[in-house]
């Protein structure tokens, strides 16, 4: 027998609530959960507390607790697919605490939940309540049997959906099941769709990479935006084909940026990838012709939305099936990118929606792991295992326990080209965690994904037993070694920290931790690390041409490399160099989870590959800036003289605007030729900052060039460049450009200089 619960024959169920019907703050009306239950054991409880930001009291406070596993038991038509979503507030109940639950959720032979902590993932997405979307199909069955089964303390539920719709995904031979992660409306704002399956869409700016937002439009008044059919409405609201993000009108800029959206996902599961489109701006064919690239594969070359839809105003979606973690990622990349070779009116692109479906794999399974959580938001978190075949999480403790996810990196590159592509790689972040309780168990860490591990009979094999012929430099850290891995195939730099190094364990892990999440055309690589007997070893990709400064001037640096001959590099060699430091800091302010402070920017920390292209280094003292919103973070000035943000020195409040200021200094550096510091020059002449305001004001920085390529410098590219550098050298930081600004500028400087 199917209970009412409104307008349709759906099922609302307020778990543990007594009263025979509640109405939501969207006016749906839900019905208590006792008479679908297989057996008396569970409790109903209500929440201690509200938090302010629950869109309702209905289905939150209430909530139905198991302390054994438990079933449900539903009718539904066996032909139809079925919505089914999961409320839950991980909050306490009476003397039950949520933080301490973990359990599985089960269903027609399909597992949705393993291991299951509301509380965990709650806190890692900062809201108080969750949805969690499935969808079956092809059941063959008049009942639905959804079975909650406790693996620590407990489990609970506050509401349940089910929810009979038209199918809507592409045929399959068999049943499956999927879990809904993303559903975005592109362009437009959150809303609730009106339709009886009540779908709700999401803003998708978080979801965009870096600062290419492109822009927000929506349909004019004067444009009908309509379905092609009547069944097409069961596919998406209007509202999503109304609203839409493009590149923008600006072509120039338009073809040297991709539209990217990074969502994260669990990986070792096929997800299908729906896409929405609806042109309302042009009307013809070929006037806006782009290409789709999913997870570095070009899976559209000649996007037309006109030519697809068959006219302006009609929508029109695009479905994809895409494997993740095969290769060792958890994100699915999304990008647009015009397509110049069609030869289009306008370089542009446009998207109205974005849905994500993670489907079964073949165990029957849709879990993936709970999130790491922060150690801000839980006091005690110890570690749990992850079967590598089967990814459930082992629960190690009675308290609360996380899993530690193996993490993995995810490459981009520009048009879609394959990985080892040399041009427009662009790699982003994914934060792990790691008990910092003792030095074994830090180190002991690198071993469970963040990096190689390497062993010390392999570090002593790739140096020729650590030799002193090998050393190609040193530092605070200790020496390099110049040394070859996996059978001599590969060339690497070895960092082996000296006992005696004033950068120390918090330096090695703080390396670790950062560049073991970071990939970027313009960042050094980190390969791996060993730890044995006490050692700190960093390998990274050796870097066949040095560092910067051992190609601008001899300050008796100390390079040990004989394979490294310094060269004269031309005005332009040193404005591409510029570039791409300028790049990889970039990235590090804005195209990580959460930004990133070199805090050391210098010529050394700037490395150059076998074509000369810069690499920054060194991120021992770099510092993430958790919400740098915030304007600063304060901590203990560390750095390199010369180079050091005066404000940041002076206040000790560090900013994205101290990596500026350094960076300023590098640039005059580049163009002078001279170190920041040089005490046996005269007075006004030892900090090159300084003289280089004061050159500037007096009309005198042409003198100060270097004058192996002062006369090859155009005239306006001097200027604007010298412009640029003094810029970033402001006493306050709120003066400083940002760093994409000094990007921008550095690019047009190298127009400039070769005559575009």
């Amino acid at each position: 027998m199917r209970v009412d619960s409104g307008d349709d024959d759906s099922l609302l169920l307020n778990c543990g609530a007594s009263v025979n019907e509640a109405i939501d703050s969207s006016g749906r009306k839900w019905i208590p959960d006792s008479k679908f239950l297989s057996t008396n054991d569970s409790l109903p409880s209500t929440a201690n507390s509200q938090d302010p930001s629950l869109p309702s009291t209905v289905p939150y406070m209430h909530s139905r607790i198991f302390q054994s596993e438990t079933t449900y038991t539903f009718p539904i038509s066996p032909t139809s697919r079925h919505w089914l979503r999961l409320h839950f507030y991980p909050s306490s109940y009476d003397h039950f605490d949520s933080a301490s639950a973990f359990f599985s959720v089960s269903t027609a032979g399909f597992t949705l939940l393993r291991n299951f902590s509301a509380s965990l993932t709650a806190q890692s997405l900062t809201q108080a309540y969750l949805i969690t979307e499935f969808t079956i199909n092809q059941l063959n069955s008049p009942l639905l049997h959804l079975t909650f089964t406790p693996l620590l303390n407990f489990a609970f539920i506050n509401g349940i959906e089910i929810i009979p719709t038209p199918e809507i995904f592409p045929p399959q031979p068999h049943a499956y099941a999927m879990q809904t992660m993303f559903r975005l409306n592109v362009g437009g704002q959150f809303f609730v769709s009106d339709s009886p399956d009540s779908r709700t869409w999401y803003d998708d700016s978080p979801h965009i990479y870096g600062a290419g937002f492109g822009l927000a439009a929506s349909a004019d008044t004067r444009v009908s935006v309509a379905y092609p059919s009547p069944e097409f409405k069961l596919i998406a609201p209007l509202d999503v084909y109304k609203t839409a993000r493009t590149m923008g009108p600006n072509s120039t800029l338009n073809v040297n940026y991709n539209l990217t959206w990074i969502l994260d996902v669990d990986a070792n599961f096929t997800y299908l990838v729906r896409l929405h489109f609806c042109d309302f701006i042009f009307g013809k064919v070929n006037q806006r012709v782009f290409f789709v690239f999913i997870n570095n594969r070009t899976v559209e070359t000649d996007a037309d939305v006109v030519a697809w839809a068959g006219g302006m105003g009609k929508p029109v979606y695009k479905d994809y099936r895409v494997g993740v973690g095969r290769n060792g990622d958890n994100q699915v990349w999304l990008a647009l990118h015009p397509n110049p070779e069609s030869k289009p009116q306008y370089y542009d692109s446009i998207l109205n929606g974005i849905e994500v479906f993670k489907l079964n794999d073949t165990t029957g399974s849709l879990a993936g792991p709970n999130p790491i959580p922060s150690p801000n938001k839980i006091a005690t978190v110890t570690h749990a295992s992850r079967s590598r075949k089967s990814g459930v999480v082992i629960v190690l403790s009675a308290c609360v326990a996380a899993a530690f996810g193996v993490v993995f990196i995810v490459g981009f590159f520009k048009h879609g080209k394959t990985r080892g592509s040399e041009e427009g790689a662009s790699w982003i972040p994914i934060y792990g965690s790691w008990s910092r309780s003792s030095r074994s168990g830090m180190i002991s860490s690198i071993g469970k994904g963040l990096c190689r591990h390497f062993s010390l009979g392999e570090m002593r094999g790739a140096t020729n037993g650590f030799s002193e012929a090998c050393v190609v430099g040193v530092g605070g850290f200790g020496k390099v070694y110049r040394g070859c891995i996996d059978g001599n195939a590969t060339e690497v730099a070895v960092k082996r920290a000296h006992p005696s190094s004033q950068q120390g364990l918090n330096e090695f892990l703080n390396e670790i931790e950062l560049l073991s999440k970071l990939r970027h055309r313009h960042l050094v690589s980190l390969i791996g690390a060993c730890e044995e007997n006490n050692e700190m070893i960093l390998v990274y990709d050796y870097m066949a041409n040095g560092t910067l400064r051992e190609h601008l001037y001899d300050d008796n640096n100390n390079n040990n490399d004989s394979t490294i001959t310094t060269t004269t590099l031309s005005w332009k060699q040193r404005l591409g160099i510029c570039i791409g430091a300028a790049r990889g800091i970039h990235y590090l302010h804005t195209g990580a989870k959460h930004p990133i402070i070199h805090r050391d920017v210098k010529t050394t920390n700037i490395l150059l590959d076998h074509k000369w292209v810069a690499k920054v280094s060194d991120f021992g003292l770099s510092k993430t800036g958790h919400g740098l919103g915030q304007a600063h973070v304060s901590t203990v000035v560390k750095g390199s003289f010369g180079y050091l943000d005066p404000e940041y020195y002076r206040l000790q409040q560090l900013t994205d605007k101290s990596d500026v200021y350094s960076l300023g200094v590098v640039l005059l550096e580049v163009a002078c030729a001279r170190p920041p510091i040089n005490p046996s020059l005269p007075n006004e002449q030892i900090c090159l900052a300084d003289w280089a305001l004061m050159s500037y004001r007096n009309g005198g920085i042409h003198e100060m060039i270097d004058p192996r390529i002062r006369d090859d410098i155009n005239p306006k590219c001097l200027e604007h460049y010298i412009e640029t550098a003094l810029s970033c050298l402001s006493h306050d930081s709120i003066d400083r450009p940002s760093m994409g600004h000094v990007l921008s500028c550095l690019e047009y400087c190298l127009k400039l200089q070769i005559g575009e």
